[in-house]
């Protein structure tokens, strides 16, 4: 198994910046990618972005592209998403995902959870 704990949410005006972090523990060698989705309420779960753990290639939703960038110390198992030029529409909770099967930016049912963040865009 694998355990993931988020750390970074909170509420920023709309413009604004936040920085997210998630560290994995267990079994880590299992996990393919690391990444991000969100829900908003009455909305589904959605992708927002991903970090290859070998070779770091980056996966990005095109409604974050150029706002947020994801990064990873594959030494400490963390990965950071950082946001900029936040809208009220990115408000959300913010999962952190690890996925085993290399498929980062769908949420299948063998990908580990973190317990969820939550991200506030006051307008």
């Amino acid at each position: 198994q694998v355990q993931l704990v988020e750390s970074g949410g909170g509420l920023v005006q709309a413009g604004g910046s936040l920085r997210l972090s998630c560290a994995a523990s267990g079994r880590t060698s299992r996990i393919y990618s690391m990444g991000w989705f969100r829900q908003a309420p009455g909305k589904e779960r959605e992708f927002v972005a991903a970090i290859r753990r070998s070779g770091g290639v980056e996966y990005y939703a095109d409604n974050v592209k150029g706002r947020f960038t994801i990064s990873s110390d594959n030494a400490k198992n963390t990965v950071y998403l950082q946001m900029n030029s936040l809208k009220p529409e990115d408000t959300a909770v913010y999962y952190c995902n690890a996925d085993p099967d290399g498929r980062p930016s769908i949420a299948t049912i063998s990908d580990f959870w973190g317990q969820g963040t939550q991200v506030t865009v006051s307008s």
